[in-house]
């Protein structure tokens, strides 16, 4: 099984705008990785995100490239301070290829815990567009396959 853990795009600032869409070029970046992960061949059965907005716009452009089955949805435990213990025990139950689309320190604890079984190290520094792919093997042993980041890639 595969989790692809994903930092939403560039929002605006909270003076800017309270509900913190993506800026213009949060959704060029994402819009970026999203015809990458389309171009090598990612699958997903579904792409799961906070209920934020920005992280539903950049679900909403990953889910257009990569077409998962399950679609995309809101799902709890994915918000900035949530616990990661719950998505640990989620991803214990899973078989199927997931993306999640979070915040930080969400994701940073998450992979942490998943890798180490400790919240407390920081294992990848996530930005803006930033996808880790981890992969389970056996006995709930999770490994990095890869990260890329949006600068990392050519128009």
């Amino acid at each position: 099984m595969r989790v692809y853990l994903v930092q939403h795009g560039e929002a605006k600032r909270e003076e800017e705008d309270p509900a913190r869409p993506l800026t213009d070029n949060g959704r060029r970046e994402v819009e970026k990785v999203a015809r990458f992960l389309s171009k090598i061949g990612v699958k997903v059965e579904k792409i799961f995100h906070s209920g934020k907005l920005r992280t539903a716009q950049t679900a909403e452009t990953l889910k257009n490239y990569l077409n998962p089955a399950g679609g995309s949805a809101k799902a709890e435990a994915l918000e900035p301070l949530a616990d990661p213990k719950v998505w640990f025990e989620k991803l214990r139950g899973m078989d199927e290829d997931v993306m999640l689309v979070g915040h930080l320190p969400h994701l940073g604890k998450l992979t942490s815990l998943l890798l180490t079984g400790r919240e407390d190290f920081e294992v990848v520094r996530f930005r803006y567009g930033c996808v880790v792919c981890l992969e389970r093997a056996e006995k709930d042993s999770w490994s990095i396959l890869w990260i890329i980041r949006p600068d990392m890639l050519l128009e």
